[in-house]
């Protein structure tokens, strides 16, 4: 048997319990993987909730994220053996698979490949965030050396991926925050710039720094009435990328009464996830920087498994910077 987190009903972290389940056997293209290490993500809180785009179906499993050791596979999977050192990146609805457990069953094209050198702690912070800051910054954001970007509410582990992405290529990185209590880790993390929101105003300050031009680009996973400032610092010819909506509110057209010269629109980091050539790209793009280690995540905290209400209520406090691990000790061998 294996130990999986579940919930019967939507709510707070105390829905949560980690009850013995029968994993079974992979199915064709499917990998059963023992779990050393799970990555915590604003959307497992939201599904376990109700506010993300998927609604569970119970009794409901959760979590995108994970790394640990290839234990079976199915059929139809050629590239990976059983004791591969793997990741697991979120290429999967949350209804159909989730990695928090100790022995799970994830889809192959899923899955990839974990350099020894990567500690599974290490490896499970990784994927959601780079590939989000990859996505959207690269890939889609067309971003260039010497351009400068703009992110939001930039502590968290998609924040942080995505100052270093930024800085990995070239760009400007100028990060917001509220407050002070977070702006040195934001320095220390590679932040050109660092904007106290409640102190400086956005838009004089943005300009200031380059040189009246405003951003290339903002990444921003807040939403809500907020984008209205946010197209004000952004140069014309750019873009405004929006990846989440922290703010419940609307989100309007930004500044559409006066026409900006500006592309906005939503991100989702599935469409990286779901084009294979696309995903190989972003793959070998994040690969790469955590071998030279110009992308180096960073976790605030680790949790138990048996601590998952904890965690995620931890995740809850906003107190992170970075991101939040869950390891899964393995007493014995079985599934």
């Amino acid at each position: 048997m294996a130990r999986h987190v579940q919930f019967d009903q939507l709510g707070g972290p105390e829905v949560l319990r980690v009850r013995e389940v029968n994993t079974g056997t992979p199915g064709p293209g499917e990998v059963l993987i023992q779990v050393d290490a799970i990555g915590l993500n604003r959307a497992d809180a939201m599904f376990r909730e109700g506010s993300y785009f998927l609604q569970p179906s119970f009794p409901s499993s959760l979590g995108y994220e994970a790394a640990g050791t290839v234990e079976a596979i199915g059929e139809g999977v050629a590239d990976l053996t059983v004791g591969d050192p793997v990741a697991v990146v979120p290429a999967f609805s949350l209804n159909d698979y989730g990695t928090y457990g100790d022995h799970v069953i994830i889809p192959a094209s899923a899955v990839v490949p974990r350099p020894p050198s990567i500690a599974p702690v290490t490896a499970a912070a990784v994927w959601m965030a780079y590939l989000t800051a990859y996505g959207a910054l690269v890939d889609e954001g067309g971003l260039l050396p010497g351009d400068h970007v703009l992110l939001t509410a930039a502590s968290g582990g998609v924040g942080l991926a995505a100052i270093q992405t930024a800085r990995r290529i070239g760009a400007v990185p100028i990060a917001t925050v509220r407050g002070t209590a977070k702006r040195q880790a934001l320095l220390d993390s590679g932040a050109t710039h660092v904007i106290d929101t409640e102190s400086e105003d956005l838009v004089t300050r943005v300009k200031e720094l380059t040189g009246g031009k405003g951003v290339q680009l903002a990444f921003d996973p807040v939403a809500g009435p907020g984008v209205d400032t946010l197209a004000q610092a952004i140069a014309p010819g750019g873009k405004l990328l929006v990846y989440g909506a922290l703010d419940p509110r609307p989100t309007p057209l930004p500044n559409a009464a006066f026409y900006p010269d500006l592309s906005t629109s939503m991100f989702t980091m599935f469409r990286v996830t779901g084009d294979p050539q696309r995903l190989r790209r972003a793959v070998a793009f994040v690969n790469a920087g955590l071998n030279d280690e110009s992308l180096t995540p960073v976790v605030d905290r680790t949790f138990d498994l048996d601590d998952i209400v904890d965690a995620h209520r931890y995740m809850e406090s906003n107190a992170q910077t970075g991101k939040i691990v869950i390891t899964v000790g393995h007493d014995t061998d079985t599934a």
